[in-house]
């Protein structure tokens, strides 16, 4: 079997990283952090460049091998391929409600949608490759724990 060339390789695992950034080129997120009343349990801003750093990694790792296994059993890409480029506009999008718009209970919502997208990508995911979706698990757990924190900073706000 061919190989999958460096350059798609690297395209897949970090396209995620890169499109996650985006806001961080147009906002200040941290500052906007800082400035909330915040609700329990919430981490120091420190904690989510890290976080999102690794998540985005992840979701690379999990596209590469949903690309690489479409691949060699000649399945088509694009049952996994909407659910995951949705879940990352989403991603993004939220990002600018949230902190660019100052759209909280708006962001609130947005999440709740995120999650359910990520939960079919995640089934989606699971049928092509198990290992793929198992590591897009951490991704749901945090954005539930993101929903918390964003319904939390609506009420406190």
């Amino acid at each position: 079997m061919k190989k999958t060339s460096p350059i798609v390789s690297g395209f897949l695992l970090f396209f995620p990283l890169i499109i996650g950034s985006v806001p961080t080129l147009f906002l200040e997120i941290g500052d906007s952090y800082r400035s909330f009343e915040k609700p329990p349990f919430s981490p120091p801003g420190i904690v989510f460049p890290i976080v999102w750093t690794l998540l985005y990694l992840l979701m690379g790792i999990s596209s590469f091998l949903i690309y690489k296994k479409c691949k060699e059993e000649k399945l088509s890409l694009l049952p996994a391929l909407v659910p995951f480029y949705l879940q990352l506009l989403l991603n993004v999008f939220w990002t600018f409600l949230f902190f660019g718009l100052g759209a909280y209970l708006l962001g609130a919502l947005w999440i709740f949608a995120m999650i359910a997208v990520i939960l079919w990508m995640i089934s989606r995911f699971r049928q092509i490759d198990r290992i793929a979706a198992v590591l897009q698990i951490p991704y749901l757990l945090w954005c539930c724990f993101a929903a918390y924190l964003s319904l939390g900073v609506y009420l406190l706000n």
